[in-house]
């Protein structure tokens, strides 16, 4: 849980007891229990908007889960070409270089 161990979170919950005393700690809590729950309740909200703005515009899952597929597929095929042209070009730079320098020897 956010690469907290459990004598961190021991330690973490024994601070926080003695910050706001024992009677303070269940309504934080609670608190904090129904702030995650709103957080929740909104991102379903956000979650089902864009689901019927895409459905109203005639995109349904299937059709998102293609397009963001072909997205991906194209990208990785721009890297792939990015990655071998310059692969092409150290290797074009390296051999210019051997032939104005010649091979580089080490001195020991």
């Amino acid at each position: 849980m956010f690469g907290i161990g459990g004598g961190e979170l021991i330690f973490i919950m024994f601070i926080v007891l003695m910050l706001f005393g024992s009677d303070k700690v269940p309504e934080i809590a609670r608190s904090m229990g129904k702030a995650m729950a709103q957080i929740k309740n909104a991102t379903n909200d956000i979650k089902s908007e864009i689901q019927k703005g895409a459905e109203a515009n005639g995109f349904d899952a299937k059709s998102l889960t293609d397009m963001t597929g072909n997205i991906s597929s194209e990208i990785n095929k721009a890297k792939e070409n990015l990655l071998g042209e310059t692969a092409t070009h150290i290797e074009k730079t390296k051999e210019i270089i051997d032939d104005v320098a010649g091979p580089i020897k080490r001195q020991m």
